[in-house]
């Protein structure tokens, strides 16, 4: 029985400990640079609302992640030809995509990946809007 207890308490430290993680501003992400696949939002998303409560549009400068906190300011850099866009946070990818982040049109536009649809990026963290 006792061992029961501990587990039970165990996960509920575990599941507080994983909802305050999800809260918490980009603080301690300003300055963090990641690396890995963007790709871009099909214009079936566009006039739709996003993870933060905005509309997507096509030509703005959003872009959707799973790792960074919404509402965060990121610049993205195409390592293929070193443009780069600073864009803000305001939506969720899909969890089984791999990719880094998903860019709105007028983003990969401004990257010049919009005929390949995917390009290899760095990705590094600006200021999150609630500090």
């Amino acid at each position: 029985m006792k061992f029961i207890f501990c587990l039970f308490i165990a996960f509920l430290f575990l599941l507080y400990s994983d909802l305050f993680a999800q809260g918490k501003d980009s603080t301690a992400n300003k300055g963090r640079e990641l690396f890995g696949v963007a790709s871009y939002y099909g214009k079936g998303f566009n006039g739709k609302q996003t993870a933060s409560g905005e509309i997507f549009h096509e030509n703005g400068m959003t872009a959707a992640c799973n790792v960074l906190p919404l509402g965060t300011w990121i610049r993205v850099t195409n390592l293929k030809n070193n443009q780069s866009v600073v864009v803000k946070v305001n939506d969720r990818i899909h969890r089984r995509m791999r990719r880094i982040v998903d860019l709105s049109k007028g983003a990969a536009s401004k990257l010049n990946f919009i005929q390949s649809g995917i390009t290899k990026v760095k990705v590094e963290v600006l200021v999150n809007e609630r500090e």
